[in-house]
Parts: C-alpha cells; sequence; structure tokens
C-alpha cells in the first residue's frame, strides 16, 4: 500500500519579514494544527439554578492571567472567563505605574509563549521589523512589551471581559467559590466557578507597602510607587523617592523627567545592592525543583534572596544619575515625617530635607486580610506563619504572611471542613512564591507555571466529574472491528441448508 504525503510549504524568515504579522499568525495556526491542538473539550457543562457555571474563572488578564487562559484552552477547557477591572489594553502594569524605559527581563526569553515558538515576543518582532533590527535591540521596550501581550490576546482569542472589578469572593455552601464583580458604571453580577485563579501579578493577595510615617501626609503630597501619578504636576517641585529597587528609580526617573527641581533619593542601606542572587542560579532545575523542596530550604532560598535583594537595572540608576539635580542619600532610613503648612519635612540620620511630594517606592505586603474582596475566605486562609517556624536568626514578616499554597496553587483552610471551596481557588500570583517558586508572575518561567496549574485544574475537573466520564465509557459504542475482517478457523462449518 502506498500512499501520498503532500507537504504543506511552511513560511520562511523573509516570508514572515515581507508578510508581516499575517504569515506569523498563519504559521502559529499551522504550529497548532500539526499538535492537535487545541484539544476537543471535554469537561461536562454545569448549571445551577439554570445559570451556567464557569470551569475557571481568572481574575486579572495580565501576563499571568492570559498565559493561564491560553493554557487551558489548549487543554480542552473551553469555559473559561479571564476578568480585568483595567480598560481593554491597559490590563496589568506596563501602561500604568510601571515606569521602566524597557524590561529588565533578556529580550530572548520565552514569556507566555508556553513553548510555541511562534507566540514569542521575537517571532512577534521580527515579524514586523525583521532578523537585523531584532540583532540590533538591546531590550524590549516596556509599551512594546504591552503592544504584544494585546497581540497574544487577539491572536489566540482569548475570553477576556474588562471593566470587570472583583468585588467579593466567597464560598457557597456546595464548595463552589461564586464572584461578585461590578463596573464602574455601577452594574452587578454574580458569576459561580467551578476553580477560581487569582492572576494578581505583584499586589497578590496583599497590596502596597507603607511605612507607618506616610500617615502623617496627606493623600495630595504623597504616593504610592503604584498610584498613578501626575508627573507633570511635579515640574519645579522638589521630591523625594523613599526607596532603592527599580521602581524607585523609574519613580525619580519620570520626575526628573518632568522638570522637577531637585529629586532626593532616601535609601536605607549603606549602598546600592549590586547582585541578582536568583538570577545566578536561573534554571529549569530551580523552577521545577523548588516546590519539591522542604520548608526549610524553601525559606533559605527566599529569605537569602530577600535579604540580598535585587538591584535596580543599571540603566534605571543612570536614567537618574545624568540629572544633576538627582541626590543619592545612602545609609537614610526615615527618623521622621510631617508637614510645616505644605511643606514636608523629612529627617535622617544625616539631615533634614524640605520636599514638595514624596513618593515611596517601598513594595508590596502579603496581608490578604486587608483586601476587601477577599474578606469572606481571608479568616480561613492558613498562612506559612501557622505551619512552619524559622530558625530565629532568619526571621521575615512577609514571608511568614504568604499563603500556604498546596500543589495545585490552591489556599489550605486553617481548620480542616471551614471552607471547602479554597481549594478551588488558586492564588497565581507573587503570593505563591514560597509554596511555588518564582513561577507565577515573573517573565522567565511564566509558561512553565501556568502549565503546572493549567493541568492541575485539568486533573482537579476530571476527578469530580468521574462518574460522568465513566458513564461516557460504558456507554461509548462506536466498534472499530466491524465482524467481517476476519473468520474463526476453529468454528464449526455452517450446516448446509436444502
Amino acid at each position: 500500500m502506498s500512499a501520498t504525503l503532500h507537504a504543506v510549504e511552511r513560511p520562511n524568515d523573509a516570508d514572515i519579514t515581507a508578510t508581516g504579522l499575517a504569515a506569523l499568525e498563519a504559521r502559529l495556526r499551522e504550529d497548532l494544527a500539526w499538535l492537535d491542538l487545541p484539544a476537543p473539550a471535554w469537561v461536562p457543562p454545569r448549571e445551577i439554578d439554570g445559570q451556567r457555571v464557569l470551569d475557571v474563572a481568572i481574575v486579572g488578564a495580565g501576563m499571568a492571567g492570559l498565559a493561564i487562559a491560553a493554557e487551558l484552552r489548549l487543554l480542552g477547557i473551553g469555559n473559561v472567563q479571564a476578568f480585568d477591572t483595567a480598560p481593554a489594553g491597559l490590563e496589568g502594569p506596563w501602561l500604568t505605574h510601571a515606569r521602566m524605559l524597557t524590561l529588565r527581563s533578556p529580550k530572548q526569553l520565552a514569556g507566555p509563549a508556553l513553548r510555541l515558538p511562534a507566540l514569542t515576543f521575537r517571532a512577534w518582532y521580527e515579524a514586523q521589523f525583521g532578523r537585523e533590527q531584532w540583532d540590533a535591540l538591546y531590550k524590549i521596550p516596556r509599551e512594546q512589551w504591552m503592544a504584544y501581550l494585546r497581540w497574544y490576546r487577539s491572536v489566540l482569542d482569548l475570553p477576556v471581559r474588562n471593566d470587570a472589578r472583583l468585588a467579593l469572593l466567597h464560598p457557597r455552601a456546595d464548595g463552589l467559590p461564586e464572584l461578585e464583580l461590578a463596573s464602574t458604571g455601577g452594574a452587578q453580577e454574580r458569576v459561580i466557578a467551578r476553580h477560581v485563579v487569582l492572576a494578581t501579578g505583584r499586589e497578590g493577595t496583599g497590596g502596597p507597602a507603607l511605612p507607618a510615617l506616610a500617615a502623617n501626609l496627606p493623600a495630595h503630597l504623597r504616593a504610592h510607587s503604584s498610584d498613578a501619578i501626575d508627573f507633570a504636576a511635579l515640574r519645579g517641585k522638589r521630591v523625594g523617592v523613599v526607596g532603592a529597587g527599580a521602581s524607585a528609580f523609574d519613580n525619580a526617573a519620570c520626575a526628573l523627567e518632568a522638570g522637577a527641581a531637585r529629586v532626593d533619593l532616601f535609601i536605607r542601606r549603606a549602598t546600592l545592592p549590586a547582585i541578582n542572587k536568583l538570577t545566578g542560579i536561573g534554571s529549569p532545575g530551580l523552577v521545577h525543583g523548588f516546590a519539591d523542596l522542604d520548608d526549610d530550604w524553601k525559606w533559605r532560598f527566599l529569605h537569602y534572596a530577600g535579604q540580598s535583594q535585587t538591584p535596580p537595572p543599571r540603566d534605571s540608576v543612570l536614567r537618574v544619575s545624568r540629572h544633576p539635580n538627582a541626590f543619592f542619600h545612602l545609609s537614610s532610613p526615615l527618623e521622621t515625617l510631617g508637614l510645616e503648612g505644605e511643606t514636608i519635612i523629612l529627617s535622617t540620620p544625616k539631615g533634614r530635607y524640605e520636599l514638595d511630594y514624596v513618593t515611596f517606592a517601598t513594595g508590596f505586603h502579603t496581608h490578604i486580610d486587608t483586601r476587601p474582596e477577599f474578606a469572606a475566605i481571608a479568616p480561613h486562609v492558613r498562612r506559612w506563619r501557622e505551619r512552619y517556624s524559622p530558625p530565629a536568626s532568619l526571621p521575615d514578616d512577609e514571608l511568614a504572611n504568604s499563603p500556604d499554597l498546596d500543589r495545585r496553587f490552591a489556599f489550605q483552610e486553617r481548620k480542616a471542613g471551614a471552607c471547602p471551596a479554597l481549594a478551588r481557588i488558586h492564588c497565581f500570583n507573587h503570593a505563591a512564591s514560597l509554596s511555588h517558586g518564582k513561577v507565577a508572575g515573573d517573565i522567565p518561567a511564566i509558561s512553565d507555571g501556568a502549565q503546572r496549574l493549567a493541568r492541575a485544574i485539568a486533573s482537579m475537573l476530571f476527578d469530580a466529574d468521574r462518574e460522568r466520564h465513566y458513564a461516557a465509557l460504558e456507554a461509548f459504542d462506536k466498534a472499530e472491528l466491524l465482524g467481517d475482517e476476519w473468520t474463526d478457523a476453529d468454528a464449526p462449518a455452517p450446516t448446509p441448508s436444502f
């Protein structure tokens, strides 16, 4: 027997450059077809009181939310919906409070591509600008990264609803989570889901961390680095920035570039951190092995990385230091902060400073009980401090407040049986770091994290419907053999009829 194979001609790099995204999108469709993806839908539909129950509701449609939505769809879990507070195209931090010029991550990282080469930023970039431009590209401009994520959402036709803010997440009596959603226009909606994924980024299940002294200033004279800031209004002003991380330098640079009269950076440490420790051991071993470490080693790794601190990018520091009206104050923790009229008076061990505005680039906390939308589940969520006591030499309140997640990124109960719905609420954001490693928000391992979580949800959905799947197994009756393919050599000869 012979067969003729008809080759499908694949566009080469020159063709992609010539024809742009259309050719790349054709290549992606071909790749998915050759991999037989997405898988056919297999999750039995479920209704409650006439309302279709979502298989998975995703809170957040930034990079992490899109990646998990995409992987779920590829696995044949089609009844998925992502919700995001922001207008379309403004999801995540990239065009709001992220103020760097370029991404920190190396340009060649695959990011949320889910091991599909045609879905990478590089493929998207080269399709439009060519190989030479890619080779010449230093780092990815922040705005281009957001444009890529918009394309990612579009080309995969991912289900995202914008202007949908989670007002309350609460457990139902039947063990399913229910989401109360609100829009800016005041419309409200209730959605029931079998699983909920909190893809809420760096803020995670907590919020901006502000030092207690910040309360001494009125809101119009201060901001957290994640707030919306009118930098144009800072022209001619004396601006203070508290912190030494990337966001401190990005916010300082924005103030300087907007025409601030001077910017003073107040840094607790005697010197800026210079070595990104976790980058030094980045590998598939870390990505896939961290979750299997025992508690002591998980704590030691993240405590050391946290105490060492991540240095601000060199480009961000140079962006500030090139301004003669930028002043770095090291060994300068805040001692007092107050007002004299509309003038801010800030003091450190190094001196007293008069300012017009202060930005606190002081990171985020992990206290889930400070978020009103989680008020119904927060009392039941077990934290690491309730399951692990670190050595006295390694104290870390941020780590201690991290949620204690199971192997499926799900919250666990403080008291067994008190809130079964927690097993269906998955924490896929920065708060997952101590339990799972840095796989739920950072560009380097976001695909690995999304695939780990999507497969866990697929397993849970199959197990929950095992009786229906078994019934389908029994009912399946499509014959592959029709009975005319063979004869039984030992069967008695048929009796002749007369």
